[in-house]
Parts: structure tokens; sequence; C-alpha cells
């Protein structure tokens, strides 16, 4: 499916607003009701729109600590890659996972309730003999923002 401008503009406002009403949305792109579902229907369907979900203030909840973790294997056959990221797939306080390119093989990012079950979380792992050979922690001090949303207009131009 190739996109065109009112499919991104259609992404865009989504990503915004999730909740937004299709008679909402199909004003900010300048459809009619109608068609306008039919493309967020098609969006969802080709895999560009992959769920909905709320954003939480992790902070009214209690206290947290986030740590991005830069993980080395020891090894780095497809099979080494495949059996640390089916293992680290099951951690629920890891909520990223990325293959990185350059001095490290993996950056990881991790929300736990303390920096001592962080590092049970660690303990755990390197026990598990999933090929870590090494990582790094890095503790979040503080997080001035967070966007939630992609670049769509910058990205794909509208």
């Amino acid at each position: 499916m190739k996109l065109d401008r009112i499919d991104i503009r259609i992404l865009h406002e989504l990503q915004k607003n999730g909740r937004i009403t299709n008679v909402e949305l199909a004003e900010l792109v300048h459809l009619s009701p109608s068609p306008c579902l039919m493309r967020v229907k098609k969006l969802q369907e080709a895999g560009f729109i992959t769920g909905y979900s709320a954003q939480i203030a992790l902070s009214k909840l209690g206290p947290t600590i986030t740590v991005f973790t830069e993980v080395t294997l020891k090894n780095h056959r497809q099979i080494d890659f495949a059996r640390f990221q089916q293992a680290i797939e099951k951690v629920e306080e890891v909520i990223e996972c990325h293959l990185i390119s350059g001095g490290y093989d993996y950056l990881l990012k991790f929300v736990a309730a303390s920096i001592s079950d962080y590092q049970e979380i660690m303990e755990r792992l390197t026990d598990q003999d999933i090929g870590i050979d090494k990582y790094f922690s890095f503790v979040v001090m503080k997080t001035p923002f967070i966007k939630s949303h992609l670049p769509l207009k910058t990205l794909f131009p509208i």
C-alpha cells in the first residue's frame, strides 16, 4: 500500500489523539466521514497502525527507576541474537530493545521499581546464560520530556 498525503495526515492526527472520533478526524484531514473510516481501516489492515494505547503518568503511580543498558554478547551468530532476544522479550521491565551498530550489540530500556529490582533482573539474566558478555547501566536521573509521537510531517512531508 502506497501512502498519500491524506494517509499521512490521518496517521499524524491519530498518533496525537487515538481517541478522536471519526467525524473529528475526517474534518481535520478534509474528508467526509465514510471515506475517512475506510482509510483508517485500510491503514490498520496494512499494518501501519499497530494498536491504540493509553499514555500512563508513571510518576503518579509511585516511585520507579528508568535504566538504559548497553549489552554486548559473547558470540555474534544469528542463533546467539535470537536466543538473547527471546529471553529479553519475556522480561516485563524491558520496554525497549534495540539492536545497535557500534561498540555494543543492544540498547535496552528498563523501567523497574527500584535500583535493587533492576540489579536482580540483571543478575538473573546473566545467570540464565543467554549470551551476555558484559553490560553497562545508565540510570536516568530526570526526564525533561518524552515525545509520544513520530515526526511524520518532517519524515514524510504532506
